[in-house]
């Protein structure tokens, strides 16, 4: 995935004349329009966005879609492996692949605030637009406001998606079954440290860097293996511990996990402790849980450790009969212990 350090082309507004963005009321103004036509419509370009209506007209070859929507309010919009744009696309493209769905087309809002440098908003659209051809989806809609100085964080991002429901598997937390194995794609805690740690201006031996990546290439390899894969889980907000609790309560089985099998990176694990959190409920925004049958675990973990977005993937728990709702783990002393839902948002405005 594009790095932030890497060239970056020139930026199609004059910007020694327009070098921030500058109020418009009503949408209307040369600069938005030049923002329009020059930055988002030539960077995002393919034939469905060309058609300049107010609504992108689709084709999809499948009776059954998905279709989910997610915004972005990220503080700093720039962090070790990435930024919001990317975030954006990853997000939303990540979403529908837990569904099981092939992600094919987004609509992307940008909520800009007066002042925000335009080089900014052009390194944000050029690295949505390579995100989005990694992913293979099109951008094929959207829309742009502008609001006062002071009166938004510089930009916000909401992006909603389509994808195509290419298998007749049922994905979905009611239907995990017991005896079913939870295995994570790779270590966790990454993307929410690696924002805290520029937030709080750490540093460490090694950086932090998030592990922010689209999902939907991976996921395809799974399904396409035939695997009867039960669920699918991004482990964003709240991180594994969060979705673990919302996938129990839906399927009413208990979830115990090992302590020692997840894993942590070293340099994570020691911001974590400097900031006192618990890796297991920091946000991860490239990494996710599946629960499969017992008998097709290792044919999982071959396929999963075959992609680069899978290259870590290990068995953390598995599926119990009994304590409904309720996920528990093992830890590394040897003790159970109850892994409740957060009371409250611990890591706020990380994705």
């Amino acid at each position: 995935m594009k790095k932030n350090n890497e060239f970056i082309p020139a930026c199609p507004i004059p910007i020694q004349q327009y070098p921030q963005i500058m109020l418009s009321h009503g949408g209307g103004g040369k600069m938005m329009h030049q923002l329009i036509e020059k930055m988002f419509v030539e960077t995002f370009k393919n034939p469905l966005l060309d058609q300049r209506h107010d609504a992108a007209v689709l084709s999809c070859s499948s009776e059954k879609i998905a279709f989910t929507t997610d915004s972005y309010v990220i503080n700093p919009l720039f962090f070790p492996g990435g930024n919001i744009g990317q975030l954006a696309v990853c997000g939303t493209v990540n979403d529908l692949a837990m569904a099981g769905a092939c992600p094919k087309y987004l609509s992307v809002g940008f909520v800009l605030e007066e002042g925000l440098p335009v080089e900014t908003l052009w390194q944000i659209v050029r690295d949505m637009q390579a995100t989005a051809l990694e992913c293979g989806v099109q951008i094929v809609t959207g829309d742009t406001k502008v609001v006062d100085r002071g009166k938004a964080d510089k930009i916000f991002i909401n992006t909603a998606g389509i994808g195509i429901l290419e298998y007749t598997l049922e994905i979905n937390p009611r239907e995990v079954r017991e005896g079913d194995a939870v295995i994570v794609s790779g270590d966790v805690g990454r993307h929410g440290m690696a924002v805290m740690a520029v937030r709080e201006g750490l540093s460490f031996e090694s950086d932090i860097e998030s592990d922010v990546a689209p999902l939907s290439g991976l996921i395809h390899d799974i399904l396409s293996e035939g695997i009867h894969v039960h669920c699918l889980r991004d482990l964003t907000r709240g991180g594994l511990a969060s979705a673990l609790n919302e996938i129990s309560q839906a399927c009413q089985c208990g979830i115990h996990i090992e302590e020692a099998a997840i894993p942590v990176e070293e340099n994570v694990h020691g911001a974590c402790e400097m900031l006192g959190f618990d890796p297991i409920y920091v946000a991860c925004e490239g990494r996710f849980a599946a629960f499969v049958p017992s008998e097709e675990v290792q044919k999982t973990l071959d396929v999963m450790r075959g992609h680069p977005s899978g290259q870590g993937a290990c068995v953390i728990g598995e599926v119990r009969k009994g304590s409904a709702g309720v996920v528990t783990m093992k830890s590394k002393i040897g003790v159970d212990r109850i892994v409740d839902m957060l009371s409250g948002e611990q890591l706020p405005r990380i994705c």
